[in-house]
Formats: structure tokens, C-alpha cells, sequence
């Protein structure tokens, strides 16, 4: 989890500064990196819904 609050600030300062500096985000839109997420969230599901289910049945 450490490591995941660590790159949300290096992300958030580096935004700031880009921000400050007045240069355009080298990041894909926003719609990729929704995108993405939804990716990583359907990956993460169907193991989810299986021990769910797996746990349900006993």
C-alpha cells in the first residue's frame, strides 16, 4: 500500500509542476486511463465472483 501512496503523490506533484510550468500532461486522456481501470477492475472480478460463489455453495 506504501508504495501506491508514494507514486500517487510523485503523480500528483508532477502534475502540479507541469501545471505551474505550463506544459501539456504527456499522459494519454483521461477516457485510456478510464479505460484501464475498468480493465483492471474486469480482471480482478470473475477470480472475485468465483470464490464468492465457491464460498456460497458450502
Amino acid at each position: 500500500m506504501k508504495a501506491y501512496l508514494i507514486s500517487l503523490a510523485a503523480g500528483v506533484l508532477v502534475g502540479l509542476l507541469y501545471s505551474v510550468l505550463d506544459v501539456k500532461s504527456p499522459a494519454p486522456p483521461t477516457v485510456a486511463l478510464v479505460g484501464l481501470l475498468g480493465m483492471l477492475g474486469g480482471e480482478h472480478l470473475l477470480p472475485l465472483v468465483r470464490t464468492w460463489l465457491a464460498s456460497g455453495l458450502h
